[in-house]
């Protein structure tokens, strides 16, 4: 084995030979040939019997060679980059040379490597002073959030259509004359004001009564994420089925006691300020730890290899997706619903990428020109702390999971209502993803609920916009949630895209 170094023409770029002997390439073809020895099967030899020299004359020469370099050169390349001290920081771009039985195993990679990095100025940067303050606006701000949260929805019929009512609606889009996908539905409930389907339409919803149909027209934004639909004008055939309205509780003690630990609406508020000046130091603390950072980086020169931007980029990419599956969706489906490539994505990621690299570069340099180092304690520290940070933020979008669930729960029991004499045993949830053109919606969502006497009922029925669905890796959490509200338990189902709640009557 032996192995050649040089530089090439490209800036933070190596081209490395490496060559493999002949005995070594040729023991990973046979090893290769008894694993798949089995899969051939031909005439005058039991399936899997047939001699090396015969499956190659039956199929060529090159048959087992490119597995037989994935098993012998993968090993071989890292422990080079290791034993020659590279800092590779690309996949290899690999060009076979020779590639033989009974020869000298010959290819060629080409890498990038770690780039050099000339630090400008880092001590005594001057930064201006990042700071928030907490405005009593804030404090109301979170509170009327609280107040919407907590509102009781009501069935009105008086009245047509105003704004901040949720009207229960039907429709089907067209343009040109011709219905497009994703753009009919039916009972969807709509929260006027929302800004959740393309503009003007919501507008226009406004004044209507129930029973009343109304053809709606608006102009999709040339902005807007279906290219096909893209600054075309549409026409919504819409029927309002029913309209509810939100009451609001009122802000009080009895308020506070109902929503929170505390007794009084003025420990609330105090507790509201609390948290949102911890939350404005920790902003103000990033803000000029980045302001710090981007004045660095201008006067810092480093030219970034490709291989790092695209492993950065590749990163960001699967960070995007293990927030997609808490949604209960994967990549491919997101792309579907936005109408975008990877290759897109990609892109738009590829200017914070390059920002990311240099940061971390830019980083890496100081710490070795300050010789700093941290202690094993320190570093346990800052685990425990990153630990604590992640379980805390799982713990707040299971709180939000838990209460949209709750606030479904109690529209399913109003609904049933007048199922007299029966006694509620358990509701089961179905969740299912469905996207359409106006938006991603979660819909529709199934019940169905039994009773003590053994009947159950079946309903279908949607949402308010901003349901989330629930993900398996929250239901642990999930279920140390809802176990503590009042009237319910929940116990896992045996499809696991249910959750089971028995409801205990007061």
């Amino acid at each position: 084995m032996s192995i050649k170094i040089e530089k090439t023409d490209n800036k933070n770029e190596l081209k490395l030979e490496f060559k493999i002997e002949a005995a070594k390439f040729d023991e990973a073809i046979m090893k290769v040939y008894s694993k798949s020895a089995k899969y051939f099967n031909i005439p005058g030899f039991r399936k899997g019997k047939a001699p090396f020299n015969i499956v190659e004359r039956m199929y060529g020469d090159e048959i087992f060679y490119e597995d037989a370099f994935n098993e012998v050169v993968p090993a071989i390349y890292e422990k080079e980059i290791e034993d020659n001290k590279l800092e590779v920081v690309s996949k290899p771009e690999i060009n076979i040379v020779n590639m033989k039985k009974g020869e000298d195993l010959i290819f060629t990679a080409v890498v990038q490597t770690k780039p050099e990095v000339t630090l400008g100025k880092y001590k005594g940067v001057e930064l201006k002073k990042v700071e928030y303050k907490v405005s009593d606006e804030d404090i109301e701000h979170e509170l009327s959030h609280m107040q919407e949260h907590n509102a009781r929805i009501i069935t009105v019929e008086d009245r047509p259509v105003k704004e901040k009512d949720i009207a229960v609606i039907d429709f089907e889009g067209f343009v040109d004359g011709k219905a497009f996908e994703g753009g009919k539905a039916e009972n969807h409930e709509l929260e006027i004001g929302s800004g959740s389907f393309i503009p003007g339409f919501e507008d226009q919803i406004v004044g209507m009564k129930v029973g009343e149909e109304k053809d709606i027209k608006v102009t999709f934004p040339e902005e807007y994420f279906s290219k096909d639909l893209a600054g075309k004008e549409a026409t919504f055939k819409v029927k309002v089925n029913e309209i509810k309205e939100k009451q609001l509780p009122v802000l009080d003690d009895e308020f506070a006691k109902d929503v929170s630990e505390f007794d009084t609406l003025a420990d609330l508020k105090t507790s509201i300020k609390e948290k949102k000046q911890a939350q404005n130091e920790d902003r103000a603390k990033h803000e000029t730890e980045n302001l710090a950072l981007e004045a660095v980086a201008n006067d810092t020169k480093i030219d970034i290899p490709s291989g790092m931007i695209e492993t950065e980029i590749d990163a960001m990419i699967r960070d995007l997706e293990q927030q997609l599956s808490y949604q209960g969706i994967n990549l491919e489906q997101y792309l579907h619903m936005i109408n975008k490539t990877r290759k897109e994505i990609e892109d738009n990621y590829k200017e914070q990428a390059e920002k990311n690299v240099k940061t971390r570069l830019i980083l890496e340099e100081i710490i070795k020109e300050e010789k700093l180092e941290a202690s094993k304690e320190e570093i346990n520290a800052k685990i425990n702390k990153r630990v604590e940070e992640v379980t805390s933020k799982q713990e707040e979008i299971a709180e939000k999971l838990v209460n949209n669930l709750l606030d479904t729960l109690e529209k399913v029991v109003d609904e049933l209502t007048d199922a007299q004499g029966l006694e509620l045993e358990t509701i089961s949830f179905k969740y299912e993803t469905v996207a359409n053109n106006l938006r991603m919606i979660h819909t529709p969502h199934e019940a169905t609920v039994a009773y003590t006497d053994g009947s159950e009922t079946s309903i279908e029925y949607s949402t308010r916009r901003g349901d989330l669905l629930i993900g398996k890796e929250l239901f642990e959490i999930f279920l140390g949630k809802i176990s503590t509200k009042q009237y319910f338990s929940v116990e896992p189902a045996e499809d696991e895209t249910y959750v089971k709640l028995c409801y205990k009557p007061e």
